[in-house]
């Protein structure tokens, strides 16, 4: 099985879809591997380290899909919504391609992609279980998220984290509010503690609860409960909208009292709720900061604008997307962990496997045959029923 690695084409994506240390652990499961000049320049792996591992070099994105069976991105077509489209001429029937897809985003891409006969594997769609850990690429990537969000949050912030006592006098520690405790949620709590800020934390979640105290930060809890908060999968479900108005109005104190606060509540392939409104920003001190990890997906904050840092009254509001790519070399190697599992549970003797009483297989699989496959995917966007089981 040959196995292709271009170079990602999202404006400002430096991560690469599998990294020169693995390249062994699939020449010994008997894949070979390509890979396309300078693919992970950016994260840090020239191309004489793949070619040290035992990969073969190949000059052009073209060259990488006309010979490879399966291809490894970390923004396939979807989830690189601006030249992602590109690459629709360049996949062919029989083929695979592994990696973010944002399947519940657009109904047309999604259509567009399984247009061309390839099987699309969406890692976004990888279910959260025990059995599937290793594969989890969307809780990877939200890790260093959480990370980066607070070290870019204390970057811009005019003081510093941790309590110090010196001669000159006390500085307090900068108090850090995290709203929408998943795994970047919990990644930013761990980082700000380290930091030495003073960590609180909200979530419609109860269960999360236990959590958020283990790491020692404090929970923030309101007198109003959430329906269903949580799916199957374990993401918060969305609330109607006078759920979070009152959500909004027991929190505008918290908030106004925060030096820091990171949103992280995001509902899949549904716009993120607005958590922190322009009157409540109005009501935090000059020189706060809010870094809004959803962003892309319409932003927690009313004010928060994709791609973009402004300031308003004093207040800075981070909007960075892509955020995991601002740590390229590490965040590669673990996507690339993700991608080997993956490659390792699907193909089997040299071939793929497509066993759909496999829930990682049948959870994953989004495109085959020229039909979206994927059950979920079907139901979201009110698609009928499949009437005839994709070819095998």
């Amino acid at each position: 099985m040959i196995v292709g690695i271009p170079k990602e084409t999202y404006p400002g994506e430096r991560r690469v879809a599998l990294v020169p240390k693995l390249v062994p652990n699939l020449i010994k499961a008997g894949f070979e591997v390509l890979c396309q000049a300078g693919a992970g320049e950016a994260a840090g792996y020239g191309d004489e380290q793949y070619q040290e591992k035992g990969a073969r070099l190949l000059p052009d994105r073209e060259a990488v899909f006309s010979a490879a069976q399966i291809v490894v991105q970390v923004l396939g077509v979807g989830a690189n919504d601006i030249t992602g489209d590109a690459d629709l001429a360049l996949l062919r029937p029989e083929q695979t391609v592994i990696g973010f897809l944002r399947p519940l985003g657009s109904l047309e891409v999604v259509e567009r992609l399984a247009s061309t006969g390839a099987t699309a594997f969406s890692l976004e769609l990888v279910p959260r279980t025990t059995r599937a850990q290793a594969m989890d690429a969307l809780s990877s990537m939200a890790t260093i998220s959480g990370y980066k969000a607070i070290l870019a949050a204390a970057d811009a912030l005019p003081s510093i984290f941790p309590m110090l006592t010196t001669a000159a006098g006390t500085i307090t520690p900068a108090r850090v509010l995290i709203m929408g405790v998943g795994v970047a949620g919990l990644q930013a709590i761990a980082t700000a503690r380290r930091l030495g800020g003073v960590v609180s934390a909200y979530d419609l979640r109860p269960a999360v609860k236990e959590q958020v105290l283990s790491l020692g930060a404090r929970f923030v809890e309101l007198p109003i409960e959430a329906k269903d908060a949580q799916d199957a999968r374990g993401y918060g479900r969305a609330q109607d909208e006078a759920f979070y108005a009152r959500q909004r109005d027991l929190l505008a104190r918290v908030v106004g009292e925060s030096d820091v606060v990171i949103t992280a509540a995001v509902v899949p392939g549904r716009k993120s709720p607005v958590l922190v409104t322009a009157e409540m920003v109005r009501g935090m001190a000059r020189g706060s900061v809010i870094f809004d990890l959803a962003a892309e997906r319409g932003g927690n904050c009313e004010l928060t604008r994709a791609g973009e840092t402004i300031v308003v009254d004093g207040v800075t509001i981070i909007g960075q997307v892509n955020v995991a790519s601002g740590v390229p070399h590490h965040a590669s190697q673990l996507y690339a962990r993700n991608i080997l599992s993956f490659l390792l549970h699907v193909v089997k003797d040299g071939r793929l496997e497509l066993d759909t009483q496999d829930d990682i297989v049948r959870e994953t699989m989004l495109t085959r045959g020229g039909q979206i496959v994927n059950a979920r995917v079907r139901e979201f966007f009110s698609l009928p029923g499949l009437a005839i089981a994709p070819a095998t």
